[in-house]
């Protein structure tokens, strides 16, 4: 009987959770106003933006870093007083948020996803506690995006297979008095073994990413990498002004843009 009534609550809580209706936020900006809902796939980070939307942690703040073709990236709070040579992307409100990477949540044009400290000294992917970007990206051919993809899949292969070979390295130092044949026999094993496991984690594209990718355009490259929480749902053009904007060698806006936030009752 208490199993019975475990399944049946958790099987409420699967459709309240999936039918809960989603937050929208408006992003007031000088060239135009963006409306983004917020997934409800990604709980954290949906929560902890609304909450710092609802305490004005962003307004005054800016888009402090623009690169066309690619995104738009705020949120630092420093970025509020800042002299127009300070270096931005540093701040934040003093903690991470564990990654939330959902299989079906991809990097299309208009997409809200949070920056995040590279994998060298941020393994687990966690998130900034509040900045984010939108992003504008490229539109692909098919013949272009399949060959973008085999080059994002050689990098992270590439890389992957640094890694597993450096973990092995006392393998390589113990085999070595053993002679040549003897190492050789150890890096194909290693070798077959990465190549195994990589196939788990290659980029493979839906058909609901093939179609955004050859449609509205994104980023591909950034797929399993960061969390995507959120997408433009009025206002997709403001992210195409906004990336047309002169930027300087840190890619930062010569005129400031800065953005309210609030959310949509």
């Amino acid at each position: 009987m208490k199993k019975l009534i475990a399944i049946s609550l958790f099987s409420l809580f699967l459709i309240y959770g999936c039918g809960q209706k989603e937050k929208i936020v408006k992003i007031e900006t000088p060239y135009g106003d963006m409306k983004i809902k917020l997934y409800n796939q990604t709980p954290k980070h949906r929560d902890n933006f609304l909450k710092l939307v609802n305490e004005k942690f962003y307004d005054g703040t800016i888009f402090h870093r623009v690169i066309k073709d690619f995104m738009i990236q705020g949120g630092d709070p420093d970025s509020k007083t800042a002299d127009i040579n300070a270096h931005l992307g540093e701040g934040g409100p003093g903690y991470d948020i564990d990654a939330e990477i959902v299989s079906g949540l991809f990097h299309k044009k208009g997409v809200l996803a949070a920056a995040r400290e590279s994998d060298s000294v941020n393994p687990k992917k966690k998130s900034s506690g509040s900045q984010f970007y939108i992003v504008q990206g490229n539109v692909y051919t098919k013949e272009s995006l399949e060959k973008s993809v085999k080059r994002i899949n050689d990098r992270r292969l590439s890389r992957f297979r640094s890694k597993y070979f450096l973990k092995h390295a006392k393998d390589f130092e113990a085999t070595q008095k053993d002679g040549s044949k003897a190492i050789k026999a150890l890096s194909d094993r290693l070798l077959k073994e990465v190549n195994e496991l990589f196939k788990a984690k290659e980029l493979k594209l839906s058909k609901e990413q093939i179609e955004a990718y050859t449609s509205v355009g994104g980023t591909p490259h950034l797929d399993g990498e960061y969390t995507v929480f959120g997408e433009v749902i009025e206002g997709l053009d403001v992210i195409d002004k906004i990336a047309e904007q002169v930027t300087n060698r840190e890619d930062r806006p010569l005129k400031d843009i800065k953005i309210k936030i609030t959310e949509v009752k």
